[in-house]
């Protein structure tokens, strides 16, 4: 089995404020793993450490057995969604989206569609994105993180600002993603019934370092 996540003493500073510290997590391809812990405790920190959007300042990330940071490279095939979804505030929901799917050129109009659908979303709605609610725009985040079929998902908080329904919705999305096509899954969440319901195996995060739950 291939491993879909790798940190090696990962360590991250500002200064003399260190973020995260010797971070060691091997997550293995086709599981559902849960990060947990309080708000500033490093969770996010630790999702764009995977993403590429902050380099470590010790050790060494890897994704499908890639260096991710060095040389300002990527992950591969790996979807997000890391704090507040952000799009173009004047275009609709699904505009944002084409203009995304139209950099890789992955998947076409129909598929992002598709996406809109199954999170809850209506493609041929015109009302911009300024104007979505809170529930709206997560749900486009989650659009965004799933439309390309990555092999990876990394989800932070992936149920704020959602009803009831919707969350019941996207745990069925993410499972079905999981035990039908095999998508490895990072996720954090504040609602036990996420993690329990959902993850595999869980860490928690505190003060910057990492143990097993």
């Amino acid at each position: 089995m291939n491993n879909a996540v790798e940190l090696k003493n990962v360590t991250k500073k500002f200064g003399n404020n260190t973020i995260l510290s010797q971070i060691n997590l091997t997550i293995p391809e086709g599981q559902i793993v849960g990060i947990i812990g309080k708000n500033g405790s490093g969770k996010s920190m630790l999702f764009k450490v995977i993403s590429g959007l902050v380099r470590v300042s010790e050790g060494e990330v890897r994704v499908w057995d890639k260096e991710i940071g060095r040389n300002g490279s990527f992950p591969e095939d790996t979807g997000f969604l890391i704090e507040r979804p952000g799009f173009l505030p004047h275009l609709s929901g699904i505009k944002n989206l084409q203009i995304l799917a139209d950099i890789q050129k992955r998947v076409d109009r129909e598929q992002v569609q598709s996406t809109i659908r199954l999170v809850g979303l209506d493609p041929d709605m015109k009302r911009s994105f300024a104007k979505y609610s809170l529930g709206m725009k997560q749900k486009l985040g989650i659009a965004q993180a799933l439309m390309e079929k990555p092999r990876l998902l990394v989800l932070d908080e992936p149920m704020n600002n959602l009803d009831e329904e919707s969350i019941a919705r996207t745990r069925e999305i993410l499972v079905d993603l999981n035990k039908k096509e095999g998508v490895t899954i990072l996720m954090t969440s504040h609602d036990e019934q996420d993690i329990r319901t959902l993850c595999n195996s869980v860490y928690l995060i505190k003060d910057g370092t990492m143990t097993a739950k």
